[in-house]
């Protein structure tokens, strides 16, 4: 480890958990750590979390950001091991912690091995270990919260090995309120890292998403199979060399998106919502009557988010709820506020949000509206004639809202009837409460 990362660990205190644990033959080696933080809240200035600074076998490993509040359990790589006798250690980082977390206790530690001939070995061993980027652990923004694992087959009996991380939100890049009305959350989700494997496990191709989205082969230094990568964007794009600064390693977690959107790897772990909003909500961001086009956005909690499924060409797409109001009254309400820039522009699941008026919720919810729109012409393109390009929802996975904890409440709604959207004509119109099969 180099003298540089040795230095962001200097003078640390006393370690508040030292434990030893023993390894029969080599492997990756998993911690789940129970912390609980007595004042720790993500969106208070001031006392946002504590960090923990992780050392293995005396050697300064990585950092831990408690940014679940008082309590929470959280799952790091400490790397590949040898076989025989090692200890871990946790300290409190006053230098990263926020001044007002009052006492840190470290509740239970357990430590696995995963052995090279088991099931789960070969995702461990290359995830990827991340620096945080330069100055956010400072504000305690855009930290890596979760972070999963796909697997793909790949040519002559090999597979691909994708990465990626939920971060609590992103600095830059799509504004907020555009974020919440074409993805549906707060946080920023980004494939970090990819590696294609033989068939013995030998590496083809390695590459991370780097500046402006560019896929580049990576070239960079590892840590065993583990490649060291650092966050250098601010909306969280990563390269294989930057500063030394505060790094984590967090163990993913395996996980399918066959059927479902990227954000029900956020369904998976509901605290991931809680400390989004928390965060946009301590950095500003969040406004009673916030207008689209502002960066901002009403409380998240006001919100109804919506998964569907479809195929699209040249088109893109939006939905509308139809709420009935205490009079009885019913009125719609737009995810893109008539603005091309807030509707969705992918296929396959995706997540959509649109602000609810105050005091309605999505169970006020009594119709759903799907429409497609054509694409706005690209730089240099001539303007697309209206109605063109193609649209198709195959299904409705969910609809649902946040709860006064802001993490999700129930869906109300699935359907998977399937339907031809055409681009600027009739949109389908669903009876919420009524879902045919």
């Amino acid at each position: 480890m180099n003298v540089l990362l040795l230095l962001l660990f200097a003078s640390s205190p006393a370690p508040l958990h030292d434990q030893a644990f023993r390894l029969e033959r080599p492997a990756e080696a998993v911690a789940v750590i129970q912390a609980s933080c007595e004042r720790c809240d993500w969106g208070a200035r001031g006392r946002e979390a504590a960090v923990l600074a992780l050392s293995v076998d005396g050697a300064r490993q990585q950092h831990l950001v408690l940014a679940r509040g008082k309590a929470g359990q959280y799952r790091v790589l400490l790397g590949a091991l040898r076989e025989g006798e090692h200890r871990l250690a946790l300290s409190l980082d006053e230098r990263w912690s926020a001044r007002g977390t009052g006492a840190v206790r470290i509740d239970n530690v357990s430590v696995s091995a995963v052995a090279a001939d088991t099931p789960g070995h070969e995702a461990l061993a290359h995830a990827p270990i991340v620096h945080t980027r330069k100055g956010s652990l400072d504000r305690f923004s855009d930290a890596p919260l979760v972070a999963w694992v796909e697997s793909f087959a790949a040519a002559d009996g090999g597979r691909e090995l994708r990465y990626s991380i939920v971060f609590s939100h992103e600095d830059g890049g799509t504004p907020l309120d555009r974020l919440m009305a074409t993805w549906g959350r707060a946080t920023d989700i980004e494939l970090v890292y990819a590696v294609e494997l033989d068939a013995s496990g030998r590496v083809r191709r390695a590459e991370y998403q780097g500046k402006d989205h560019v896929t580049t082969a990576f070239a960079g230094r590892r840590e065993g199979l583990h490649p060291v990568l650092y966050v250098v964007t601010k909306n969280n794009m990563v390269s294989d060399r930057g500063p030394a600064t505060p790094r984590v390693a967090l163990a993913p977690f395996p996980f399918s998106l066959d059927g479902v959107s990227r954000e029900a790897v956020m369904d998976a772990h509901p605290w991931t919502y809680e400390v989004s909003a928390a965060e946009v909500r301590r950095e500003g961001l969040v406004v009673d009557g916030a207008a689209p086009g502002s960066k901002r956005i009403p409380d998240p909690r006001r919100f109804a988010f919506l998964e569907a499924c479809a195929a699209v060409t040249d088109s893109r797409l939006a939905f509308d709820v139809e709420l009935q109001g205490s009079d009885g009254a019913l009125s719609w309400h737009a995810s893109d506020a008539g603005r091309a820039a807030f509707r969705v522009a992918r296929a396959g699941c995706f997540r959509a949000g649109v602000a609810l008026p105050s005091g309605a919720t999505v169970s006020d919810v009594r119709a759903l509206r799907l429409r497609a729109h054509t694409r706005p012409p690209r730089r240099n393109e001539a303007p697309l004639p209206k109605g063109a390009g193609s649209a198709r929802i195959e299904r409705v996975n969910l609809l649902f809202g946040l709860g006064p904890d802001a993490r999700p409440g129930p869906s109300v709604f699935s359907w998977s009837g399937g339907s031809e959207l055409r681009p600027d004509g009739p949109p389908l119109e669903l009876a919420v409460g009524h879902a045919s099969n």
